[in-house]
């Protein structure tokens, strides 16, 4: 029987390949896979309690309920949206999502809200900000030129919102030259 499951912490192409690699060897028949998803031909009854198994062992966890599908599926569109640089968000962060998700804003945020304790909002400014920690720690580009790649107004807009979220500003950051970035699934 063909099903989609929705997957806990699958945030970035490495957790595709380790999921991949682990159906493959356990001879599942995966008919597809993205950030947050994937879709199996289950054939028998214990095929699930293995999958749940596979996806422990390598840190993620199977969703069931469709409203933390929802929040998943939030966190894993703002993370799509900050892989291509230069962020590209013509419009506001809610229609965007809107779009994405096919569904109210309001009531997105609000369930958000509840279910993990911060805003939409504030959870993507601290996505941003490990982006910033990510782009500095790969010494590419300049402060002025990562806060245009990240569609902040100015430079002094990104410098507040830096300090702010992690105590520190850009050139300390810059200059401790060790890695204090947060895993994308551990951000809240």
């Amino acid at each position: 029987m063909v099903q989609n499951f929705y997957i806990k912490n699958m945030v970035c192409d490495r957790c595709i390949k380790v999921l991949q690699d682990e159906l493959k060897e356990k001879n599942f028949e995966l008919l597809e896979i993205e950030l947050g998803r994937i879709k199996l031909n289950i054939l028998a009854a214990e095929d699930k309690e293995n999958l749940v198994s596979i996806l422990e062992k390598n840190g993620f966890s199977l969703i069931d309920s469709p409203e933390k599908q929802l929040v998943e599926h939030v966190k894993i569109e703002l993370i799509k949206l900050l892989k291509n640089l230069p962020l590209d968000l013509s419009r506001k962060l809610s229609v965007y999502l809107e779009e994405k998700l096919n569904r109210e804003y309001s009531k997105t945020s609000k369930l958000f809200s509840v279910t993990e304790g911060i805003t939409i909002e504030k959870y993507f400014i601290k996505l941003k900000i490990e982006k910033v920690k990510e782009l500095i720690e790969n010494q590419e580009y300049n402060f002025t030129e990562i806060g245009q790649l990240l569609n902040y107004s100015n430079i002094n807009h990104l410098s507040r919102q830096f300090k702010s979220e992690t105590g520190i500003n850009l050139t300390d950051y810059k200059s401790e030259k060790k890695n204090n970035r947060t895993p994308l699934d551990r951000i809240i």
